[in-house]
């Protein structure tokens, strides 16, 4: 029997030595500490067999938070399945800026174009507890997943979280909102990224939109006027090239105050802007 110290170099001749220790500890269920403090530990073999499995699956690539089924955002744990989009570090500036237009002390309106795993959503209601969150999708089980991390992350506050069924604003009817959030597709259909990496793994209506990537963002935008409250804001997650174009889509849309946000790697990752009212 292979001791955790044994495993772990030899899993590091396959694999990034980070995702080694996370699947192990995985595998094991026992904290990162615990690792470092019985390097001798002896696996079992049923425990061996699974940590090689797990090794195995990340050796062709598919994403740790699939293997593992969880993701930290925000301060969070997100249960995650191969039906959304893994969440990422650069999205937390989207939670950021609208957490910044959120008021703490009296109650809000917010909605969440397209929310996978329910990752903006929830945090944002997390952190808002006054917010009333409106969490949209077309994909059921994306909505039945984001649910499940909604009662688990924000325990016994009914009313809350809504879920509803549906492409971008087409379940609203004439609800108004004071923040709507959106981490749409935006990558070109034919960009040769989708077949590379994590990319290939996770789900291509989450990540591709049309010819120029600006598919989604054209109809978020456009769409929005008709459910902001009068100062209400529209905040939309972008790719690293695409600043420039989407803010021309709100200042066309008649949007004010329309600036882009870089997120630590200085790239500008969210376009927003205020909508005046009629």
């Amino acid at each position: 029997m292979a001791t955790i110290k044994e495993v772990l170099a030899g899993a590091r001749r396959i694999i990034d030595a980070v995702d080694a220790r996370v699947l192990l500890c995985h595998a094991l269920q026992l904290g990162n500490w615990a690792l470092a403090t019985r390097p001798e530990r002896q696996l079992t073999g049923a425990e061996e067999a699974c940590y090689g499995a797990l090794v195995a699956r990340r050796a062709v690539g598919e994403p740790v938070a699939y293997i593992v089924g969880v993701r930290e955002f925000y301060g969070l744990a997100f249960k995650v399945t191969s039906e959304v989009l893994i969440p990422r570090p650069e999205t937390e500036l989207l939670v950021e800026l609208a957490l910044e237009r959120i008021p703490e002390q009296r109650p809000a309106k917010i909605l969440d174009l397209g929310t996978g795993s329910g990752a903006i959503a929830v945090a944002l209601a997390h952190h808002r507890p006054l917010a009333r969150v409106t969490a949209t999708d077309t994909s059921p089980t994306a909505l039945a997943l984001a649910q499940e991390n909604a009662e688990r992350l924000l325990f016994a506050r009914p009313g809350s979280f809504t879920t509803l069924l549906g492409d971008w604003y087409a379940a609203l009817g004439g609800g108004q909102f004071a923040v709507i959030v959106a981490n749409p597709p935006y990558i070109a259909a034919a960009d040769p990224h989708l077949r590379q990496g994590d990319l290939r793994f996770e789900p291509t209506a989450a990540l591709a939109s049309g010819r120029d990537g600006l598919g989604a963002l054209r109809a978020i935008v456009a769409g929005a006027p008709a459910h902001l409250n009068a100062g209400g804001w529209l905040l939309c997650e972008q790719g690293y090239d695409q600043a420039e174009r989407v803010e021309a889509l709100f200042n066309a849309a008649g949007f004010s105050a329309v600036f882009s946000a870089a997120d630590l790697a200085g790239i500008p990752r969210v376009t927003g802007g205020r909508w005046a009212g009629d």
